[in-house]
């Protein structure tokens, strides 16, 4: 028996998270941050399609969530 729509996407997590990897999602997740300002953690979870660069204006780059990581942290109960 399949409870998910036919129109549902299929969302699942890539791999187990750290829990530095999921403190840094709890961080973007009010607001994005500066790239300078960023752990190595970032990498990992841009490289699994988590999170990602952004350039809201010249010259300044931001990473925030993208609806992948968003769904990683409705899967955990946070939002």
């Amino acid at each position: 028996m399949n409870l998910r729509p036919a129109s549902a996407p299929v969302r699942a997590i890539k791999r187990l998270l750290s829990h530095h990897e999921i403190a840094t999602l709890l961080l973007l997740l009010s607001a994005p941050i500066d790239v300078l300002a960023a752990t190595p953690d970032v990498a990992s979870l841009q490289e699994y399609g988590y999170v990602e660069i952004v350039s809201p204006t010249a010259g300044e780059a931001k990473v925030q969530l993208t609806p992948d990581g968003d769904a990683v942290l409705r899967g955990l109960g946070v939002t």
